[in-house]
């Protein structure tokens, strides 16, 4: 089992990172004992449909420290270990083509790493050593919300599986001395051998969308929308057809989240610059630099999460993009894009409805992150599909303008020099024909002049003839 303190280094147990009163390296050990025996005892259960009963099951196990018939001894408290909805669940993996055995190898097998927390919920998160799965602590409403969203989340995966909405792989919950903490097992959007260089948390929101001070003292600081205007202020570029798709997508997420009245989610951004050579690092901060390994999760990129069918599967995910969307800057810095929808488990409740109600009277209630889930939908979508992300003209491969003038330019130039050799060639053989004509005129002028000499003489000799008679 892993040991990681808070910055990922042991020894000192004094600067471990607590969760209701419980240490990171407990709540990890008995994250992978729960879900190393719930999975475990599924593959014994035989395959079948759905049902709706299904999505209301919660199956528990109580595991003591010093082991049972069932469970292994362990060094952790005793703790009861609750998983919801595991036949639904179990559906939702094998839809994303999740092994059994690959899923309890992600998670049980190799330690967990635990993640520096990039937003103000104060949860913990960790993430597999593949990269696959991030597990997250979730507030008890967020759970409660999730398990009545199971139903139409079913429904919205089999129409869509290629969506950038979170998919989710299990819901567990940890009971210990009274305390219950409740986990999410979702996939990861930011893999973490790709070196991130900027990462936003966007809304479409400006009221108080600015990263903090200490926010941007950090490694890798996770920006707001503010900073990106800032930062990128003509957007990140696309060609037609990967705007095309990603903006379907993301219309149609967002239809799904209305529908169900979910609001104040997010869009978790990453840019990777291709351009940028920091001594071959591809790690991001606080990474290890290795290279992605074999990707085993269906639709789990960013690219496959937006691409239609039609694609050709080896076109979706090479070398070269690791996952990744190419895009570009303005000033033509090429990127690889990682980016899915996040915190998508707030619901547009009375809470909700009073927060943005005084928010709007002290502030512009159409820039305040709170609002009704179907504005904010249009916002959000507004936000992306104008300020964020922009399509790029297509490259017509047709002569441009000074090549379609030049082009007949150069026939008509070669066509005047034939001509005009030619020309010169009759020209010449006029001045022939002239030369000859005058020459035979010359001639026949001679011939004429030399015949009325001899008629003369003969004139002349004939008079003196006469007269001498």
């Amino acid at each position: 089992m892993s040991t990681a303190t808070e910055n990922g280094t042991g020894g000192n147990r004094s600067s471990e990172k607590t969760y209701k009163k419980t240490t990171s390296s407990a709540l990890k050990g008995a994250i992978q004992l729960g879900i190393g025996y719930t999975v475990g005892n599924l593959t014994s259960k035989p395959d079948r449909d759905v049902l709706m009963q299904d999505f209301y099951v919660v199956e528990s196990v109580f595991l003591p420290s010093e082991g049972s018939n069932l469970t292994p001894a362990h060094h952790y408290p005793d703790f009861r270990f609750k998983t919801y909805a595991p036949l639904a669940f179990r559906y939702f993996r094998d839809l994303f083509g999740i092994k059994p055995d690959d899923y309890l190898y992600s998670l049980v097998n190799e330690p967990l790493i635990e993640l520096v927390n990039p937003g103000a919920s104060g949860s913990l998160f960790y993430l597999t050593s593949d990269d696959e799965f991030i597990i997250k602590t979730v507030q008890h409403k967020e759970a409660k919300f999730l398990q009545r969203l199971l139903p139409g989340y079913y429904m919205n995966l089999n129409q869509n599986p290629r969506t950038l909405l979170p998919k989710f792989y299990g819901l567990y919950c940890i009971q210990s001395g009274g305390i219950n903490i409740r986990l999410v097992v979702m996939n990861n959007v930011l893999p973490r051998s790709v070196k991130m260089h900027y990462k936003y948390d966007l809304k479409g929101s400006t009221y108080k969308r600015r990263a903090s001070r200490k926010e941007r003292e950090k490694a890798c600081p996770t920006y707001k929308d503010l900073d990106f205007q800032d930062m990128h202020e003509e957007g990140l570029y696309f060609d037609a057809e990967t705007y095309n798709n990603l903006m379907k997508t993301l219309q149609r997420d967002c239809r799904v989240l209305e529908s169900f009245k979910i609001m104040d989610y997010s869009l978790l951004l990453g840019v990777h610059v291709l351009d940028h050579r920091e001594g071959g690092e591809q790690g991001q901060a606080g990474g290890d630099g290795r290279r992605p390994v074999a990707q085993r999760v269906l639709y789990s990129t960013a690219m496959e999460s937006i691409q239609g069918d039609g694609k050709a599967a080896e076109a979706l995910t090479t070398d070269d993009t690791m996952g990744g969307i190419p895009a570009r800057t303005h000033k033509d810095e090429k990127l690889l894009i990682y980016l899915g929808i996040i915190d998508i488990l707030q619901s547009y409740r009375f809470i909700k409805k009073l927060e943005h109600s005084w928010k709007a009277l002290v502030y512009d209630g159409d820039s305040v992150s709170v609002h009704r889930p179907g504005f904010y939908a249009s916002r959000f979508l507004k936000f992306m599909s104008t300020r964020v992300f922009r399509k790029t003209q297509p490259i017509r491969f047709s002569p441009s303008k000074r090549t379609r003038t030049s082009i007949p330019a150069l026939k008509s130039c070669s066509q005047e020099i034939l001509s005009s050799q030619a020309d010169e060639r009759n020209e010449e053989d006029r001045r022939d024909r002239l030369v000859g004509a005058r020459s035979l005129a010359s001639l026949d002028g001679q011939g004429t002049q030399n015949k009325s000499l001899t008629d003369q003489h003969l004139c002349q000799g004939s008079g003196g003839g006469i007269g001498r008679s």
